[in-house]
């Protein structure tokens, strides 16, 4: 009997990390999301997974299911959640509370928000790229100049 659960616990940790591995498997370890959310320690240059787990706990939106040996593994709709969440956080500089508040309310417009931000820095952008190319050929121009002077 003993033999049985040990090998249908090895058969349960084998088949959750091959189906975890998966380019894209329907859950993400806490590395993963990191990874996904661009959390990075700058001191270490490691990846924050602490800062999820905190957000795990302050938010009751967030919910991962945990296997086996207390590994997280997050759903398409708790990542983006925890999007919109450092969203709100680090762009927008909203408080927990704000974020809470705004998670919470009935008819919360993050999602265009949030579409409409990706939309203007893309415009953003666009214009400084434009105006780089603007500068690069007057400078192009300038040098053109002086070495006809010369």
């Amino acid at each position: 009997m003993l033999f049985f659960l040990k090998l249908q616990r090895i058969l349960k940790i084998s088949l959750i990390t091959m189906y975890s591995s998966r380019e894209n498997s329907k859950y993400k370890t806490i590395g993963e999301v990191a990874k996904i959310l661009n959390l990075i320690d700058k001191k270490r240059g490691s990846l924050s997974t602490h800062t999820i787990r905190f957000w795990e706990k302050q938010f009751k939106q967030i919910k991962p299911k945990i296997f086996s040996g207390n590994r997280r593994y997050y759903d398409e709709n708790s990542i983006n959640v925890l999007k919109k969440i450092k969203y709100l956080l680090k762009d927008k500089g909203m408080t927990l509370i704000g974020v809470k508040k705004v998670l919470n309310s009935e008819n919360s417009d993050v999602d265009e928000i949030y579409n409409t931000t990706i939309r203007h820095n893309n415009v953003i952008r666009t214009k400084i790229n434009y105006i780089k190319n603007i500068i690069n050929e007057l400078k192009h121009q300038d040098g053109k100049k002086n070495s006809r002077k010369s």
